[in-house]
């Protein structure tokens, strides 16, 4: 059967076969019909261009016509079994405003897809797009190259994302909206949203979040424009770890609905609330950080040491005279004692002289 029914003898402005276009509306829609390709003659007057539900195994170099869609604005390829977009797939689309990816097994999306200049797109949704690893590096590279520093809303959502690769946002200095929800995120520590200056909004619920620790707090606390955070829905940790997560939570007014958050171990703090836990909850009696507590106690040690060295190296200077006149005694009487072993060795060694030691008092 034909995929793409379209000649190119069709006059400029009419509508590729098996799609369905809206020219009042400035909307094109392709919508499961098994295609293969994206069609080469779509209308130049297309703002809105659905593509989904089809068969684009890939986008190759050059998808869309060179400067013949020069308005279109929103392009949504869900659902199309997308593998692949590759270096200048959407390089030809200079007012190209939202792209959504969501639903394609992703392996691969070059750095270069939209071309050297970067791009003036500025919402990208992947809604479980990202569930191949390789897909999520392709994506961090590609954020970090700046090729994408317009974005305002960005959503990684449903990808089953355990962790982040380190410093994925830190060239998005326009996001506003950042969605990670739905997945199995299981920390923090690595992510930096340091010069995220105008993240409004940021969504972790639905994840397997234990624990935020008072780096990735303070980062919270240092976002002027962050007002909603969703926490909702993760399997916090109630043990003393959490006591600065419970602190940022009662001071914060950032967190929506905070009151629903509860604990899910261990089981005797399950379905705690953690705005009432209090330290007597968390028997903190144990430091939590260990190891930093020994390392302050053996810097304290050697503090201590050195002082007592200085002291002691102090007096022995200021007694000095006493100190060599005290060694020179123990000289001079260790000298009279072995000359008096030394006399007796001679005596006892001469036979001459046994018997005037043994008749005189020597």
């Amino acid at each position: 059967p034909v995929l793409l029914g379209c000649g190119s003898a069709q006059p400029p402005g009419s509508c590729p076969a098996l799609c369905e276009c809206l020219e009042a509306a400035k909307t094109v829609k392709c919508v499961n019909k098994n295609l293969t390709a994206v069609p080469p003659d779509l209308p130049p007057y297309v703002r809105n261009l659905f593509i989904t539900g089809n068969r684009l195994a890939s986008l190759p170099p050059g998808a869309f016509p060179a400067r013949r869609l020069p308005d279109l604005r929103a392009l949504n390829l869900s659902g199309n079994h997308l593998r692949a977009v590759e270096a200048g797939a959407l390089a030809a689309l200079p007012a190209l405003r939202q792209l959504d990816l969501s639903g394609n097994p992703l392996v691969s999306l070059s750095p270069q897809a939209f071309g050297e200049g970067g791009s003036p797109l500025e919402e990208l949704a992947l809604r479980g797009a990202l569930r191949n690893h390789s897909a999520l590096l392709s994506l961090a590279a590609a954020l970090q190259s700046g090729a994408l520093h317009n974005l305002s809303r960005l959503e990684l959502t449903d990808s089953g994302l355990v962790l982040l690769p380190a410093g994925m946002f830190t060239a998005l200095p326009a996001l506003r909206h950042l969605d990670l929800s739905n997945n199995s995120l299981v920390g923090l520590r690595n992510v930096s949203f340091q010069g995220l200056g105008q993240l409004q909004s940021l969504n972790l619920s639905n994840n397997s979040l234990g624990v935020l620790r008072n780096d990735t707090l303070a980062q919270f606390r240092s976002l002027p424009a962050l007002r909603r955070i969703g926490l909702g829905l993760n399997t916090w940790v109630c043990d003393c770890a959490i006591e600065d997560l419970v602190t940022w939570l009662k001071e914060s007014d950032q967190v929506e609905s905070k009151e629903t958050l509860t604990c899910t171990y261990p089981d005797k703090m399950h379905g705690k609330a953690l705005l009432k836990i209090s330290s007597l909850d968390l028997n903190c009696s144990v430091p939590v950080d260990l190891p930093s507590q020994l390392q302050t106690s053996y810097v304290f040690l050697g503090i201590v040491l050195a002082l007592i060295g200085a002291i002691f190296l102090l007096v022995l200077y200021l007694n000095r005279k006493g100190i060599k006149k005290w060694m020179h005694n123990i000289r001079d009487a260790c000298r009279d004692h072995m000359e008096g072993y030394h006399y007796r060795y001679e005596i006892s060694a001469d036979p001459r002289l046994t018997n005037l030691s043994s008749n005189s008092d020597v």
